[in-house]
Formats: structure tokens, C-alpha cells, sequence
């Protein structure tokens, strides 16, 4: 029996992670040079969870330059909804039938609505203690808490490619959180042998290592089967199929 992984928006080392979000935001033109020396200067040797002053200092000029972008899909509208908007996207949400190809950048919004419902966290067995609980997307709470993240997991991978564990891994390219190119420098330096195969594919491009599968989705950010459901499909059946990525010849673009 042939076992398999499939891992999107792997976040796998710090200073990997760090280098290749720092060169895509300043290669897309979000930041400028000088925040982009910052960041190299003070941000690369840190830890991606508990950073120091000037790292989070640096940042924050990153975030004044960024504006109001969505930093998970930079080419799509942000959300300018406010948290006490009409729930009337969330009833669209809901109704599977209803749900179309665009992209809603509001999604996280409506998740949180949907799942502070007491109906809904009662269904969930959330139970108030005391009070009711609050459903948030990413927890400061948890983040800040977390005190045993690993800043390196690349010899995990490593061990489970050698022990013949067939990985693939996908990225959006309008991601800035966990951008193609943390994912893409990292394994190209890790890895011992060349690059084997390079495919140009209509959805976006293939790279295999030994023992590593790594596929970008075009015009997705974080979110890849919600943003391109039909590549997404594509990327889940090849995987699962033990096929590789269908290329320029093997499917026509629509």
C-alpha cells in the first residue's frame, strides 16, 4: 500500500518562510527597499511565531505600506464589510445551491458569524464557561501562548521521503502569507539531488525533486480550492491518482 501526503501553504521553516515572504512582497512592488532591508535585517533569524521588537517593528511598516490589501489573495478585492454588517452574505454562504465561482473576500467574516450562532456552537457541543465562547479565526491567545514551535521542520520531510512517503505540496502565487517563493527556495536548497522535471501546466507550474511534488496554482491566494475550485480539482485527483500534472497538452485551458 502506497502512502501519500499533500500539504497546501506548508510552513515549514522560519527563516525560509521569512526570506520568501519578504522577496515576494518587494518583487510584486508592496513594500519598498528600505522595509525590504529592514526586514532581511532584523526579521530573517526569528522565529515566525515570537519575534523580537524590531522584527515587530518592521512589520508594522509592512503593514502601513501594504494598506488595504487582502495580504492571503493581493489581486482580489478586500473586505470592507464591518463586523456588524448585514448577515445577509452568511444566509448566501449557507445556501449551498446559491454559492458561486467568485470569490467572496468577506469569507472570514461570515465563518466568524456562522460559528459565534449559538445554534451552531451548541450543535458543536461548544459549551459556555461561564459565558459564551467567541469563535475567533486565528487566536492572539493561542499565538502568543505558544511556546514549543519548532522553527525548522524540513528533517521531518526529509525522514519522510526517505522512508518512502510520496509528498506533493501546492501554493497559490498571489499568496503573501506563505508565498511561492518561501515554499519554492526552501525545498530547491534542502534537497540533494537536482531538479528533475519542470512542467508548464495551463494552471500554473510543476517542480519534482526526489521524492517531492511541488505545484503552484495561477491566480490563487491562500485559499486555493475556494479561489480555483476547477484547478484545485485537477491538482486532488493527479495527487490522489498517482498521475502527474496534466501539461499544455494534456488539458485545455477554459
Amino acid at each position: 500500500m502506497e502512502i501519500n501526503g499533500l500539504v497546501g501553504n506548508a510552513l515549514t521553516d522560519d527563516f525560509y518562510d521569512y526570506v520568501g515572504k519578504f522577496e515576494f512582497m518587494w518583487s510584486a512592488g508592496l513594500i519598498s527597499d528600505e522595509t525590504y532591508k529592514l526586514l532581511n535585517l532584523f526579521c530573517d533569524s526569528q522565529s515566525w511565531i515570537h519575534f523580537s521588537k524590531q522584527c515587530g517593528d518592521s512589520l508594522d511598516i509592512v503593514s502601513e505600506e501594504l494598506g488595504n490589501i487582502d495580504i492571503y489573495s493581493i489581486f482580489t478585492p478586500s473586505c470592507t464589510a464591518s463586523d456588524s454588517s448585514s448577515n445577509q452574505p452568511l444566509k448566501r454562504l449557507l445556501n449551498v445551491g446559491g454559492i458561486g465561482e467568485k470569490y467572496d473576500p468577506c469569507i472570514l467574516k461570515h465563518a466568524a458569524v456562522y460559528f459565534n450562532l449559538p445554534e451552531v456552537q451548541k450543535a458543536l457541543h461548544v459549551y459556555p464557561d461561564p459565558a459564551p465562547s467567541k469563535w475567533e479565526t486565528c487566536s492572539d491567545v493561542v499565538n502568543s501562548n505558544w511556546k514549543d514551535s519548532a522553527t525548522s521542520v524540513l528533517d521531518i520531510y526529509c525522514e519522510l521521503i526517505q522512508s518512502g512517503l510520496r509528498i506533493w505540496m501546492f501554493s497559490g502565487d498571489t499568496d503573501t502569507v506563505v508565498p511561492v517563493t518561501s515554499t519554492r527556495v526552501q525545498y530547491r536548497r534542502s534537497q540533494t539531488s537536482d531538479c528533475e522535471t519542470l512542467a508548464c501546466l495551463v494552471g500554473g507550474w510543476t517542480q519534482e525533486y526526489s521524492g517531492l511534488t511541488f505545484v503552484t496554482v495561477r491566480g490563487a491566494g491562500h485559499k486555493i480550492p475556494l479561489q480555483r475550485p476547477k484547478q484545485a480539482l485537477t491538482l486532488f485527483k493527479a495527487f490522489l491518482s498517482g498521475s502527474p500534472m496534466p501539461t499544455l497538452r494534456g488539458v485545455s485551458e477554459s
